[in-house]
Order: structure tokens, then C-alpha cells, then sequence
């Protein structure tokens, strides 16, 4: 095989990608340019670690052109093998040849520069250049010796022209090969300790970078860190790196990333861009932090409102619930929390007025589940409606009066037991009873005779229970009932009105000794008797409305108990008929004669005497919730 050939076989670079010459030369000198310009003499010195041009003379170390023939001395073509004269690319293995990653280690075989590179977690590492024999370039070219050439292989004088411009470019080739060699070993050299071209960290480019170089340009990013907190009503204030003392802190993950780098693989770094995150680790004063917050403006108490409940309020003609406001009166702790999240994961803002968490809330929201049964407790209020009758007469309780009696406490929560409550029902109902009670009022009587009476009465007419009254109303205003009723009544009377007298009753006339029976406004029994006697005050008729206890057949009538056990009197009768007291209706066989001024001076004890026959009359017909007036 040729020079040419051999050429031709050469890798050209990393991932042997053919490329021209003029670009291999152009990718070495800028490789080069970057060594010169970043490497020390004292780390690198190409005077002492390579052979240089001089130290090579083609004149004495190669034969002239007397003592060498192409044809005998120089391989030809077929000859000239480049797998067997020159190191191939099996033959040659980077890996083996240079450094590798296991052999090569930046922290032990280099010394970082300047005053060493210190981080959190590591200790200072000082690295030394290795042994100068440990090289990576590549292995130089085999020459063949002057002195091993056998004299008898001299091509003639006359051949030698022919192969002079073959020996010369073949020369120039290796030369070229060598120094190509050498400055490849050199940028591998340099990038064991320096990240690859187009090497970018965190959007920082660390091209040509030692890891303290590149955690140095990382530190200088967080040096002006300021974070912007926004707050409910009040204008975003900034917190600056300063006030908190934020600092840089290594993780070694640079470190990290340059060892993982294969030095000898540098040629991509001009071709493939590499991008990286680190993580960016900070320290700061948390108690400085601390201070911060509570030196914000919406930490000072002139700029904060309390939030207000959501509650059940009347509106529209019927109850809603009113939303809880949220206010502005910050959550300290919370707002701290917040912040120092934000500030350790180096972000450059923070709102607390998006983060409900850093305000003090509201305990009863709209959607809490005791207000919405209140809501509904209400609305069963509001459907209330109960109708009393009275007769022809009625009286309606309905929702626009019992809203007005709801009490909610200070969560806005309907108070299903209030005392307020219960005492708004037990004053409607004696208001009920204040105005349809009967019982104690005077009422105005047309009698049979055509005079016109005033009777009044504590026990006869209409009387609510107002206990019970109030108890079933409660609970009805409750289950939103609808009805029309009575109220609860402990007495009741004939009819209803301002004479509740109706038209059923007994007419007791005591200044005319008459008694009339009205059924229906029908008379059906009458009679004269004998009343009180009024020559004593203590055995006069008493006036007024009254109705029957009992009646009983027959009966004994006593008077009162003497010391000695005995009775002033005691009168058997056949029917007795009890309305006031021990006065009652009752048979008076002792009498002869019944009306007139008789009960005047010779009256009873204050029973109403009745003939024996008119009396069994009585007895018969006579209804327990008959009105008995007795007037004068």
C-alpha cells in the first residue's frame, strides 16, 4: 500500500467523520489556540513534552540520497502495510493509551488554581500533573533506522529522482500525523480538567471552565437574589439576598459532572452542545427571614381586617346565605412558611393573596354543612303559616313574622333552642290569649224580661293553654307546617265573640226570682224559685257566669261542720245540681211557695230552690257547658 493509501486509512477524529484536511488543521489550531491561551507554562511546557522539529534532522537521522534507494530502501506500495508499519486504530486505543477515567482523577492528579476550590461537604483536593512519560498522545511514527538498512538494497544512482518527491511527501505526512498526534493528546491533557467547548450548566456557559471556575460563575448568579412578595391590598415589596444573608453552597454535582467527562473525546465538544442542571443549593438566616415577614406592610395590624363569617340572612323574601368575606389579617406563621419555601428553592416571587394558607380565614364558609342545614331550617320557617280560628274569626302566623324571630349565633348558625326564640312564641301565644280569652271579662246580656245587664265571670269562657299552645307552635314554625286550627284551649265556652254566651244557656233572674232554659234560642224550661237570703251578706246569690260541676240523685245538702262534728243543718234532696261553689240547683220540698220577695228576708243559704217537679225537670235536661248567668 502507498503513502497515499495509508493516509486515507487514518481516522480523521472522534467518531471517524471524514473530514478534509484543511479542517482537521483548522479544528488543531483552534484546539491549540484554547490550550495556549488557558494552560500555564508551568502546567504545560511543549519544549520539555515534545520533540521538537529541531531535535529532528532528516539530514543526519534519515539516509541522503546517495545512501538511500526508494526502489531497495523504501517500501513500496505492495510493501508497505499500513497494519503491520503503523499503529491502526485497533492498534492504538485511547482508552488504553491515555489516562482513563478510573486512571485519571482531577482531584488527585491536578491542582486547582489560584487558592483551591472549597465547597460544603468536601475537603480541599490538590491535584498534580502526572508523570510526564504518562502522556496521551498518540504513539510516534516508526522510523527505520540508517544503520539497519542493508547497503546491498541501494537502488541505482539513476533511479533516485523517481522517489525523491515520494520520500519527501511521505516525510511531510508523518510529521503532519505526529503533530496531530501531539496536539490531540495535549487538548485531551487539557480537558481532564476543564468542561468540554459548548458545555452550558444552569444556562451558564462553562466552556473551557474548571469546576471552580464554573461553580464560581453559578455562585456569582445567586449573589444579587431578591424575591418579590405580593400581598392582598397592599403594593409587592422586595425581600434582598443581603437582608437575609443568602449564600451559595456547592452540592458537588459540578465536580460530579466534569469527572464523567472522557477527555479524549473533547472534539464534540465543537460540534454537540451539552446542557445541564444542577442544583443550585443556598443558605440563609431563617430568624432574618423571620424578620422580614413581620416587618411587611401587610403584617402591620393597621393594614390588616379581620375575615367575616358566611351567614343566613333574610333577603328577597326568603333566606340565603350570605358568603364568608376572606380580609386581609395575615397568618404569620403560614405567610414564614410560605416564604421560606420560596426563597429555598430560589424563586423570584411570591404571592401570598394566591395562597389562601397565608391569611387568617373564616370559620363558617358558605359551604359548611351546619349552615346549609340552617339555611334550610330557615326556609322551613318562612313556610310556616298557621291559621287560628276563632269562630269567624281567624288569626295568621306565617314566615314574615317568625324571621324576625330567628336567632343565629356568632358562627351564623340558626339557634334551634334559643331562649330568644321560644320566648318571641310564648309571647305571641299570651298575645293570642289576650285577645280571644274570654274568662274574667264582662259581657253585655239582653234578658228575657228586656233589661240590658253586665255580667262578668272567672270561670266561664274561653281559656288557651298557653303551655301546650306554645309547644305545638314551636314545633310546627319548625317543620315549616301549614295548617288552620284552634289554639290549644284549657276552658272553652259556647261560641265565640264578644258574647260568647251563644244561644244555649240558662237565664237566672235574681232580682225577679225567674229562671229561663234557652236550647238553640228556644225557650224549654222555666220556673220561679227561691235565691239567698239577702238579709245576709254571707248567704246572698253570688252574680255572675258560671257552668255545672256535676249533678247527682239524690243527695244530702250540709251545712257547716260545728265543733262538736255535727252540721248547722242537713237537708236530704232528690236532685242536685252544683254550679258556684255549694251553691247549685236542687228540689225544695219544705217549701209551699216559690218567687216573688220571698228571698228577701226568708231566702236559702244561697242554693237556687227549686219546686220538687220542676227541679226532676232540670235535672234531666241540663248540660254540663251550659252557661248559667245569674244576675240581678
Amino acid at each position: 500500500m502507498s503513502n497515499k493509501e495509508k493516509r486515507k486509512d487514518i481516522p480523521s477524529g472522534p467518531g471517524h467523520e471524514t473530514k478534509t484536511p484543511s479542517d482537521m488543521e483548522e479544528k488543531i489550531n483552534a484546539a491549540m489556540d484554547k490550550i495556549t491561551v488557558s494552560h500555564t507554562d508551568e502546567e504545560y511546557d511543549p519544549e520539555e513534552d515534545y520533540q521538537p522539529e529541531e531535535e529532528y534532522d532528516p539530514e543526519e537521522d534519515c539516509q541522503s540520497e546517495e545512501e538511500y534507494d526508494p526502489e531497495e530502501d523504501y517500501q513500496s506500495e505492495e510493501e508497505y502495510d499500513p497494519e503491520e508499519d503503523y499503529q491502526s486504530e485497533e492498534e492504538y486505543d485511547p482508552e488504553e493509551d491515555y489516562q482513563s477515567e478510573e486512571e485519571y482523577d482531577s482531584e488527585e492528579d491536578y491542582e486547582y488554581e489560584e487558592e483551591g476550590y472549597e465547597e460544603e461537604g468536601y475537603e480541599e483536593e490538590t491535584i498534580s500533573v502526572r508523570d510526564r512519560s504518562k502522556s496521551a498522545r498518540p504513539q510516534p511514527v516508526k522510523y527505520v533506522p540508517i544503520d539497519d538498512i542493508d547497503e546491498k538494497l541501494a537502488l541505482p544512482l539513476g533511479k533516485k529522482k523517481k522517489h525523491k518527491g515520494l520520500k519527501i511527501a511521505g516525510i511531510a505526512a508523518a510529521m503532519v500525523i505526529v503533530a496531530a498526534g501531539c496536539a490531540y493528546g495535549a487538548a485531551s491533557y487539557y480537558y481532564a480538567d476543564h468542561f468540554f467547548q459548548g458545555t452550558w450548566i444552569n444556562g451558564i456557559n462553562c466552556s473551557g471552565m474548571t469546576a471552580y471556575e464554573a461553580e464560581q460563575a453559578l455562585a456569582e448568579k445567586v449573589q444579587d437574589y431578591s424575591i418579590q412578595v405580593a400581598a392582598r391590598e397592599q403594593e409587592p415589596q422586595v425581600i434582598t439576598g443581603d437582608q437575609i444573608s443568602y449564600q451559595y453552597l456547592s452540592t458537588g454535582e459540578t465536580l460530579q459532572l466534569l469527572k464523567a467527562q472522557k477527555p479524549y473525546e473533547w472534539i464534540k465538544g465543537y460540534y454537540e452542545q451539552k446542557s445541564y442542571t444542577v442544583s443550585e443549593k443556598v443558605s440563609y438566616d431563617k430568624t432574618l427571614l423571620q424578620q422580614q415577614v413581620i416587618s411587611l406592610n401587610c403584617a402591620k395590624a393597621e393594614n390588616q381586617t379581620a375575615p367575616e363569617n358566611a351567614y343566613v340572612a333574610f333577603k328577597d323574601n326568603q333566606f340565603q346565605i350570605v358568603p364568608e368575606t376572606q380580609g386581609t389579617q395575615l397568618n404569620v406563621k403560614q405567610a414564614y412558611q410560605i416564604l421560606d419555601q420560596a426563597v429555598a428553592e430560589t424563586q423570584e416571587s411570591v404571592d401570598f393573596g394566591s395562597t389562601p394558607e397565608a391569611y387568617v380565614s373564616a370559620s363558617v364558609t358558605q359551604n359548611d354543612p351546619e349552615l346549609q342545614s340552617a339555611l334550610e331550617a330557615c326556609n322551613n320557617y318562612t313556610k310556616a303559616s298557621i291559621t287560628y280560628t276563632f269562630g269567624d274569626q281567624t288569626k295568621t302566623l306565617d314566615g314574615n313574622t317568625i324571621k324576625e324571630w330567628l336567632q343565629f349565633d356568632e358562627k351564623g348558625q340558626l339557634l334551634l333552642d334559643d331562649n330568644t326564640f321560644h320566648q318571641h312564641i310564648a309571647d305571641y301565644v299570651a298575645q293570642l290569649a289576650a285577645t280571644y280569652n274570654t274568662v274574667g271579662t264582662e259581657r253585655e246580656f239582653y234578658t228575657t224580661s228586656g233589661r240590658t245587664v253586665y255580667v262578668s265571670s272567672s270561670v266561664y269562657g274561653w281559656a288557651i293553654d298557653q303551655a301546650a299552645e306554645a309547644a305545638q307552635l314551636a314545633q310546627e314554625i319548625q317543620s315549616g307546617t301549614q295548617t288552620s286550627r284552634e289554639p290549644v284551649y284549657s276552658q272553652r265556652a259556647n261560641s265565640h265573640g264578644v258574647n260568647d254566651l251563644g244561644n244555649t244557656y240558662i237565664e237566672v233572674d235574681l232580682s225577679n226570682q225567674h229562671m229561663y232554659y234557652y236550647q238553640s234560642g228556644a225557650l224549654v224550661f222555666d220556673s220561679d224559685f227561691v235565691s239567698g237570703n239577702m238579709s245576709y251578706a254571707d248567704r246572698q246569690t253570688h252574680s255572675g257566669i258560671f257552668t255545672l260541676y256535676y249533678k247527682k240523685s239524690p243527695d244530702v245538702l250540709r251545712g257547716a261542720k260545728k265543733p262538736d262534728g255535727t252540721y248547722e243543718y242537713e237537708e236530704p234532696v232528690s236532685y242536685w245540681m252544683p254550679f258556684d261553689g255549694g251553691i247549685g240547683f236542687h228540689d225544695a220540698p219544705w217549701r209551699d211557695a216559690f218567687g216573688g220577695d220571698i228571698y228577701l228576708t226568708s231566702g236559702s243559704h244561697g242554693c237556687i230552690n227549686l219546686p220538687p217537679d220542676n227541679a226532676a225537670v232540670l235535672y234531666s235536661m241540663i248540660d254540663y257547658n251550659v252557661p248559667i248567668i245569674c244576675f240581678y
